[in-house]
């Protein structure tokens, strides 16, 4: 009988014969034709559906990186996968259910998923932050961190709940999105104290500015390009001081894309 360590052990040791290229692209097969089938059915079926990706893309995402996932890299590695597949999973249901949509949906998803399980065996293979490669991966892991907010806030104010379960997803959402962002700049095996505290902070501003947006009338996609925008603003100033880059220009590029939002937000207001 095979305990689970043994199990593990043996698992691994079958799927490090298959080059890791190969074991992406099968990984990114295996959830672009799930997506794919999804699709085919209502938004009633998604109690069912999400237990499904969750779990799916959680052992793709292990089958794909598998060496030298330690301590936190279980959280930090596997949160945007997870995350990118369910919010697209959920959006998906925004559209008309028709080929003309569904296609170009498959493809975008499949482009990211692949994107975010790159950026995360970068990570995992800790290469040195002052390479070209990191640098890459870091932005594009903060280019589908704004992706996964914006697709969460369309589906959250979609449903037009009360103000209170608004500030909570939003909360919630910016802290473990923060979290993983904060952690990805150093790639320490264990939590730092100061980026647990960075990202209370971000969840409080996002906790706030969901509060206030919740009572403007505005259509859902301007609800979530605001809070996306206020995000990434926040997130953005941030990863800088934690990273020791942060300029004044910086704050300047990042609080003029937050004013610049402000104000389409502000002349979407309709009264």
């Amino acid at each position: 009988m095979f305990g689970t360590k043994e199990l593990r052990q043996f698992f691994e040791k079958k799927a490090m014969k298959i080059d890791k290229r190969i074991r992406l692209v099968i990984s990114v097969l295996i959830l672009g034709l799930l997506m794919l089938f999804s699709t085919f059915f209502n938004f009633d079926k998604v109690i069912f559906f999400m237990p499904v990706f969750i779990i799916t893309t959680y052992l793709l995402c292990y089958f794909s990186l598998l060496e030298g996932i330690k301590k936190i890299g279980w959280f930090g590695l596997f949160l945007i996968p997870e995350l990118i597949t369910l919010f697209f999973y959920l959006f998906y249901f925004l559209f008309p259910a028709r080929w003309l949509t569904r296609l170009p949906f498959i493809f975008i998803y499949e482009v990211s998923i692949y994107a975010v399980l790159l950026c995360a065996n970068i990570f995992n293979v800790g290469v040195e932050k002052n390479l070209q490669l990191y640098r890459a991966a870091f932005s594009i892991n903060f280019f589908y961190q704004a992706v996964v907010s914006f697709l969460f806030f369309n589906v959250l104010f979609s449903f037009k709940y009360n103000f209170l379960i608004n500030i909570i997803g939003a909360g919630i959402s910016a802290f473990l999105l923060s979290l993983q962002l904060f952690w990805s700049i150093r790639l320490n095996r264990y939590l730092d104290k100061d980026v647990l505290s960075y990202s209370f902070f971000t969840a409080l501003i996002m906790l706030e500015a969901s509060l206030i947006i919740s009572f403007l009338p505005l259509k859902t996609a301007v609800y979530a390009l605001f809070l996306t925008a206020t995000y990434y603003s926040v997130t953005g100033i941030i990863h800088h001081h934690i990273d020791e880059k942060l300029f004044k220009e910086t704050i300047r590029e990042y609080v003029s894309v937050w004013v610049f939002v402000l104000a389409i937000t502000l002349l979407s207001l309709s009264w």
